[in-house]
């Protein structure tokens, strides 16, 4: 930027985005200090060095501006997490897969969980046939991400939303406005 600028001859661009042409750097940063503004490097390994006259503190602030609205913008995914028991009754299997079937809706992942305790591990079994009943249940909302693994005395899967499904609401169509009014008499009472 400006005297930092080393190479010995750029080519530069107006602050209106007109080329200038090639010329030594002292020359340009005169042209940019007549308008009040800076010489700034946009691209030093073109040959010659492409520099363009703006102002860098306008031009830094509109460049955080834009990176805070692409943040703003982008759609942060949680894992939600189901546990389940082998010896689930038909009502709480029921309560938990309505809980999935929200997070999928919602666009979150969901992680379902069944932890094995002491005689348990012999029961594996079981384990596998709810979290397959789950997949089964759920295979209109959710794609399976990763199938039931074992890990330690843990059996888990992964849902993550369907591609069609998957957060994108649609939004309801706004209602047509009503005609106006016939205009009222002259001679009418008028209300407030």
């Amino acid at each position: 930027m400006n005297e930092r600028i080393r190479a010995r001859e750029i080519r530069v661009i107006g602050d209106e985005g007109e080329q200038i042409g090639v010329m030594p750097p002292f020359e340009a940063l005169k042209l940019a200090r007549e308008r009040n503004l800076d010489l700034v490097e946009i691209s030093p390994t073109a040959q010659p060095p492409v520099c363009r006259i703006m102002d860098y503190g306008k031009f830094l602030y509109q460049n955080e501006k834009r990176e805070r609205e692409a943040k703003k913008k982008q759609k942060t995914i949680t894992v939600k997490e189901v546990k389940f028991r082998i010896n689930v009754d038909d009502h709480d299997y029921e309560t938990k897969k309505n809980h999935v079937l929200r997070f999928l809706d919602e666009g979150d992942k969901v992680k379902a969980t069944i932890f094995f305790r002491g005689r348990e591990m012999t029961r594996q079994s079981l384990g596998r046939q709810i979290l397959e009943r789950l997949i089964k249940d759920v295979d209109q909302k959710g794609l399976v991400e990763f199938r039931p693994r074992q890990e330690g005395n843990t059996l888990h899967l992964i849902l993550a939303p369907s591609k069609k499904e998957g957060g994108a609401k649609e939004k309801p169509a706004r209602p047509k406005p009503a005609p106006p009014a016939p205009p009222a008499s002259p001679g009418g009472a008028q209300t407030a």
